[in-house]
Order: structure tokens, then sequence, then C-alpha cells
């Protein structure tokens, strides 16, 4: 038998690309051993739909404590974004890439339209994911760890060379817990891998082109709730910094993490498999 529900605040839930449409409101079911099977009553993709809204992959969605649902499954997936439908700041960028570690989200946007949303699951406390103002630099279709090698990490696209940052496909288990590195669903990292464009390298292994913009920004608040489960906040949306850079401490000009960075094996040449050109 079910356990009890308690109801989120209504919030609109508004199609992205139209700005209007009808009002939807979530709820945040209790799990517990005598109602966790109850997952199998939703179809895949209102699965698909639930590993969004509760930053967790299928496999992980039945552990949690707490799941958040919506009313009506009815809508275009955008609809359900907590991210705004436009970026001011992106609207002179054909593409930005949008982190919120805050609410562990990815948005994807086009000349400051969002086209595309997602879960992440960022660094964990002690290897928190870095804020700021990057590019992306490079993909191959997966590579093994440094920190581990038995772990493999599918669509893999770095945006900070140096210090072996990237969004990939792995484990979402609903909160925070990469090594800095952006975990995505496989779909939403495979995606990536063909809407980004990398870092173009001459030959003498010196940016020739920056890659697609990327904007981390908030603070994931470690040891407290997810935020996400919360009436209050769905009853907004994400508000995103006017200027990443001046929010996250960056300079204007900071060298590497705003220009690009090509690959750390010098001459410009990416892994194998990799070309500095094919990056759409």
């Amino acid at each position: 038998m079910r356990q009890a529900l308690f109801l989120l605040a209504v919030s609109a839930c508004l199609p992205a690309a139209a700005g209007t449409g009808p009002e939807c409101s979530f709820r945040v079911e209790v799990l517990t051993s005598a109602n966790r099977n109850a997952m199998k009553r939703y179809r895949a993709e209102q699965i698909a739909l639930l590993e969004k809204l509760n930053r967790a992959d299928a496999r992980h969605l039945a552990r949690l404590k707490v799941l958040v649902a919506p009313s009506r499954w009815d809508l275009d997936e955008l609809a359900y974004s907590p991210l705004p439908a436009t970026y001011d700041w992106a609207r002179s960028r054909e593409k930005v890439l949008v982190v919120d570690l805050t609410s562990q989200v990815f948005g994807a946007y086009e000349n400051g339209t969002l086209v595309r949303w997602g879960p992440v699951s960022t660094g964990r406390k002690g290897d928190s994911t870095p804020a700021g103002v990057f590019h992306l630099n490079w993909w191959t279709k997966g590579r093994y760890s440094t920190v581990d090698p038995t772990w493999y990490m599918p669509w893999y696209f770095n945006f900070l060379d140096r210090e072996g940052l990237a969004f990939h496909a792995y484990t979402l288990p609903g909160y925070p817990d990469s090594h800095a590195c952006v975990r995505m669903l496989e779909r939403d990292a495979k995606w990536l891998c063909g809407w980004g464009r990398g870092t173009s390298c001459d030959e003498s292994g010196d940016v020739a082109r920056r890659g697609t913009t990327v904007v981390i920004t908030g603070q994931y608040e470690y040891g407290a709730p997810p935020p996400w489960r919360s009436a209050k906040w769905w009853t907004h949306s994400i508000e995103l910094p006017s200027d990443p850079q001046e929010e996250s401490g960056q300079a204007k000009e900071c060298g590497d993490c705003v220009t690009g960075q090509c690959p750390n094996d010098g001459g410009g040449i990416f892994p194998e498999g990799v070309g500095a050109t094919t990056f759409r």
C-alpha cells in the first residue's frame, strides 16, 4: 500500500519555446519497503522524466527515500525544467552549456534559448566541481579514469584538460558523488558529444578556436537535504548569473579557463580517435 503523500506548492510548468502553458504541480512520495515496488507502475517515458526530477538514474530511483513526481505527464520535457527558458547572457553566444551546482542540473542554450536539460552529479564534498566560465575541449566515446582504472566513463567531453575534468556518463545516485567531473545520464552525455563543439588547436598546440562555452554556477550545500525536495524550491525557477565570470571571481581574461585548452599531450595532439575538427 502506498504511503501518505504530500503535495508541493503549485508551480507553473511552461513549455520553454512558447513561454506560456498549463500549470502543473509536483508531489513527493515517501518511499518505504511497503511501497517501493510501486515504481513498476511507471512507463519507460515516465521513468525518464523521474530521472530528471530526482537527479537519479533508473537504478537508483527505487533506493531514494522520497520521490518527486509531476501531477501530469503530457507536457514537453522542457516544461518540467527548473532552469529558465531563456538566458540573457547567452543570447549573443551560439551555444552555452550551463551547470547549476545547487540544483544539480544542466541546461543547453542556443542563442539564449533552452533546448535541453537534465540531471547531473557533480563533485562530492572535498572534491567539488569548480564554478566559472570554461570551454569544451575534446571528446571521446569513452576512457578509463585516472583515479581508478576500473572506472570506465562513456561519452567523455573534457572541459579542463590539465585538471582532467569532463562531462561523462556514469552513475547518478541523486546527489553530488563525483571526483569533480560532471556526471550525466548516458543519453545526455552522448547527445552532448554531438551538440557541443570542442576547442580547435593549430599544429603548434595553440588554441585556434574556442569550444562551446561552459558556465558552472552556484554552490551545493553538502549535508543539507537536496533542495529540489522542498516545496518552496518548486515555486520559482533557478536564477542564473547575469555575469558568471564576476560571480565566480574569475577575471575577464583568466587564461586557459576562458580561452580553452589544447590537450596536455603537447603539439595539439588529441587522444586516439579524437579530432579537433569534428566537434559539432
